[in-house]
This record gives structure tokens, sequence and C-alpha cells, in this order.
């Protein structure tokens, strides 16, 4: 981790923002460089910020969440982006996941979760709240039963990992549970990514998820 994260807030309800900002700042390691209370205004204020990591409220006025940072990734496709969501955000969570988050965040945040979402974001990794598993049964579940295990050549150790993604680990619990270098791990997941057609970790998540290849 860096001495100073700098992070940009996104989201309609400043009593909310107040709040987090509470929570953010017992990370010593945070630095709130701005705030937005919808997506147009973040996007103006983008070009005169370099944050490392943006936290983004999906449902707001004006410019939502998800067409603000289909537009973010349009100009920085490396930018660090985690949507703040609700349980009742059921419908957009696909939506922020297509348009290329790297995490979720369940708005009653606790310290201790949200300094571990940023740290594997910061570090390239992903991570989203336990609460959204309920979100990927209820609603990836459905649909025309596939066999992609077979299909997509999919190895013994390829779905270990994966079931231990759907328990919430990072690269280096997966990689000490298996007894193997971290950079396995990631060897592994950037070949389940081309496999599965998935644009990122947590796409792959509701993949693998949706067409059984985890228990959960």
């Amino acid at each position: 981790m860096p001495d100073k994260l700098n992070l940009i807030i996104v989201d309609d309800h400043e009593i909310f923002r107040n709040g987090l900002k509470m929570v953010l700042g017992k990370l010593k390691y945070v630095n709130i460089i701005a705030e937005a209370s919808n997506g147009k205004e973040f996007l103006e204020i983008l070009p005169d910020h370099d944050p490392d990591i943006i936290l983004m409220d999906i449902e707001m006025p004006v410019m939502n969440g998800i067409e603000a940072t289909e537009e973010a990734m349009k100009r920085n496709p490396d930018l660090k982006i985690i949507a703040l969501t609700m349980f009742n955000d059921d419908e957009y969570i696909q939506s922020m996941i297509d348009a290329g988050v790297k995490g979720f965040l369940i708005k009653n945040i606790k310290k201790d979760i949200l300094d571990r979402a940023l740290q594997e974001v910061y570090k390239g990794g992903n991570y989203y709240s336990q609460e959204l598993m309920q979100f990927f049964t209820r609603r990836l579940t459905t649909g025309e039963e596939k066999s992609p295990e077979e299909e997509l050549n999919i190895t013994k150790r390829e779905k270990e990992i994966l079931q231990l993604m759907a328990e919430g680990m990072n690269n280096k619990e997966i990689a000490d549970n298996l007894f193997v270098s971290e950079r396995t791990i990631i060897g592994h997941k950037s070949n389940l990514l081309a496999k599965s057609g998935c644009k990122n970790t947590i796409g792959l998540l509701a993949y693998a998820i949706k067409n059984k290849l985890v228990e959960i």
C-alpha cells in the first residue's frame, strides 16, 4: 500500500458521504481528494485528479453510476472503481460488472471490510461483499443449463480455484491453501478468463455460479 491512497467518493446523499468519510478517516492511509454528487459531476472533476480508487454509487440523479463508470473507463481503462450498492440494486449489478468495476460494497460498510476492499483493489484484485452472493444465486442461476466444465475444458485445479474464490479468498489466500505460488493462481485466473470470455474476476465468479461450477 502507498503512504496515501487517493480516493474519490461519488454519491448523491451528503449524509452517507459524511458517514463514509468518518469511516475512511479511521484508515490513516486514505486521502479523500474529491467528492461528487452524481456521475456528471464526477466526470467533470476527474481530469483534475489522479485517484487510486473511486467509490461509486449506482443509483444517482443526472447521471447514474453505470453511465459514469462506462464513460470513465473509456477515458481511462486503468481506473479502479468500486461500486457502492444497496440490497435492492440487483438489477444494476450486472451492468456495473459489464462496465468494468473492480468490486462491490454494500452500503452498510464496516471499517475492516472497507480496509480489505481498498487494499485488494489497489493491488490489482477484486473485492465483493459476501452479501452479494444472494444476488448471484438469485439472478444468475436461472436459464438454460449448460456443461461449461466439459465445453471449456476446465481443469480440476481451476475448479478448486473457482470454489475458493466463491468463498471470498484473495490470490494469496488461495495460493496458501493450495500450496502454490501467487503467480500460479494469477496464471490460472487468466486462463479461466480467456476460456469463459469474462472481462474480470467478478464476471468470472458470476459465470461460475450461473453454470454451477462452484458450491455456495
